[in-house]
């Protein structure tokens, strides 16, 4: 037998004309309002964000928003973790650069 999680109760306030919006949703998913709302927020919860929680530049640097930029930092990342990247100390960047 599976074992449910914990489950907590909170209330929300929502505008009346986005419950409306909402009703009209769940109906046509065949579900409860309660039902299709719960369901919203559980796969949004559990869906990983592409660009993480943050903002991780302490500027809050735009660059850092677009997802495509994000993707590489995490591929080279992955690359470094795997063994197939490169460490370079600054002086050696300027040598390689003729700087």
């Amino acid at each position: 037998m599976e074992a449910k999680a914990a489950i907590k109760r909170k209330n929300i306030d929502l505008p009346v004309d986005i419950l409306q919006k909402l009703s009209v949703m769940a109906e046509n998913h065949g579900k409860s309002l309660k039902a299709y709302i719960e369901g919203i927020l559980i796969k949004e919860a559990n869906t990983p964000s592409e660009r993480g929680t943050e903002n991780p530049s302490p500027s809050n640097d735009p660059w850092w928003n677009n997802p495509s930029n994000v993707a590489e930092v995490n591929e080279g990342i992955a690359q470094y973790k795997a063994g197939m990247g490169q460490v370079y100390t600054i002086e050696e960047i300027k040598d390689k650069l003729g700087l």
